[in-house]
């Protein structure tokens, strides 16, 4: 998303990223961050909740209007309404991409745990 927003603004459209970690969007310069307390994945919200998703993409848009200069960061006034213990963080099914990669990602792992015994 950071690439994305430095290209358009570059061509001179503001941007505004919704980020779970607003630090690492400060740091690699990103114009415009809107911060939320949101699981990876999940920043709009839960789930079959258009309304709550609705709510954060508006607060996400005021953003644009109220940053004064680049590399601020606004923090939106949502939290993840369930305690990180019991917040299913995962989806239910494995995402087709790492189902692609799955025994690749775990060659990898294994040659990695065997150089490092071999130390």
């Amino acid at each position: 998303m950071g690439l994305a927003a430095r290209v358009l603004e570059e061509e001179g459209l503001s941007t505004v990223v919704l980020t779970p970690t607003y630090e690492f969007n400060r740091a690699v310069g990103i114009p415009r961050s809107a911060a939320i307390e949101h699981p990876y994945g999940r920043p709009i919200g839960q789930v079959r909740d258009p309304e709550g998703q609705r709510k954060v993409l508006l607060k996400t848009l005021e953003v644009l209007e109220k940053v004064e200069k680049p590399g601020d960061v606004w923090h939106l006034p949502f939290t993840w309404p369930e305690e990180p213990k019991v917040t299913d963080w995962q989806p239910p099914e494995i995402s087709p991409l790492i189902k692609f990669y799955l025994e690749d990602i775990k060659q990898a792992r294994q040659a990695e745990a065997e150089k490092g015994i071999k130390k």
